[in-house]
């Protein structure tokens, strides 16, 4: 990965690129995704670490994202296409075939800690290839909302990936967890690995962090979720589905607090490589939440979904997916909500 920084008297730009340079902004700053992993590499042959089960039965169009750092947000754009090999969709557990979308999502450069905001099946963040955490599932027991299905239990089969991703209708390419094939891309030896931003603007990484929060020298840990199991068993009847608390369900899980090294917004607060001098962060773990569940600042309504059914199906506004007024293309690119009013200049 190569980085080209540029400056003037009125702005300047950063450009990072894999392979080719193919798109810069004068907006501020730009980041250009383009190069050998979208396609095969030099001397042809399929991308390297290509999993033999791997891999969509089309041809998908080349990816894009650009992320801009303007008028006190950070803007991503992208059409939704993975920079890396996906499981077979469709495929066992998910009949969707990935599409491109048109996704414009926005968040704050200086975000400010709050108070505890449920995601509330909203999009969390988005990773920095452009692709949507979006831990949450639309399946229920019995259609209880207090009975939520986990898509990483293990116990229901959604048809994700290696890199805990699937499609929705629609054909929207989204990550429930850890982003395997992205890290593998984008990690770098004995550093944290930034994988995305969460829609409140906190950066977010990959399961390992430094021992000693505040000290970039401490050697790196996997840091642990502060969720366990609940004891006991489960509601039965109409209340619940009975059984064991074995983490079928969203609501098997409670936070313990100091039970591990994360808070209940799987975060904590320290320096980062991309923050020297300290900042809340959230930790993608590979153990629940794995993405967390809760933002600590406010999330930016260009990643809200709309009331279902419109869940991935392209109803909405600023973020992923839907119709403009009268049936025309959206406004703002497709997205899940309402939107928001656009930034200064926009």
């Amino acid at each position: 990965m190569k980085g080209i920084r540029m400056k003037s008297n009125k702005v300047m730009i950063r450009v990072w690129a894999i392979g080719v340079l193919s798109l810069v902004s004068l907006g501020g700053y730009v980041y250009a995704q383009q190069g050998p992993f979208f396609g095969p590499p030099p001397g042809g042959g399929p991308p390297q670490d290509f999993g033999g089960d791997e891999g969509n039965d089309e041809p998908l169009p080349a990816p894009k994202v650009i992320i801009e750092e303007r008028d006190g947000y950070r803007i991503m754009t992208s059409n939704g296409i993975p920079n890396h090999a996906t499981g077979q969709f469709p495929g066992p557990g998910n009949p969707n075939r990935i599409q491109a979308q048109n996704y414009k999502f926005r968040m704050p450069l200086k975000p400010a800690l709050g108070e505890m905001t449920p995601l509330n099946h909203d999009i969390f963040g988005v990773a920095v290839n452009g692709i949507p955490f979006d831990p949450g599932t639309a399946e229920f027991w019995n259609n209880n909302p207090n009975w939520n299905y986990e898509a990483l239990s293990g116990k229901i089969n959604l048809g994700t990936d290696s890199s805990n991703a699937h499609v929705q209708p629609g054909g929207i390419y989204h990550y429930h967890g850890l982003p395997n094939k992205l890290i593998e891309l984008v990690s770098k030896k004995n550093q944290m690995v930034l994988v995305g931003y969460g829609s409140d603007g906190f950066p977010m990484y990959a399961t390992y962090g430094y021992k000693k929060a505040d000290k970039a020298k401490s050697g790196l840990k996997k840091l642990r979720s502060s969720y366990r199991l609940k004891e006991g068993m489960r509601p039965g009847g109409n209340a619940g589905p009975g059984g064991a608390y074995d983490g079928t369900f969203t609501a098997d899980w409670e936070y313990v607090k100091d039970a591990g090294d994360l808070d209940e917004c799987s975060g904590r607060t320290g320096v980062t490589p991309e923050y020297p001098k300290g900042t809340y962060y959230y930790v993608l773990t590979d153990e629940f939440p794995f993405v967390p569940r809760f933002h600590h600042g406010t999330p930016d309504r260009s990643m809200m979904k709309q009331p279902p059914p419109g869940r991935g199906n392209g109803q909405g506004g600023w973020g992923p997916g839907g119709p403009g007024p009268n049936g025309g293309p959206p406004p703002w690119g497709p997205g899940f909500g309402p939107p928001p009013p656009p930034p200064p200049g926009f």
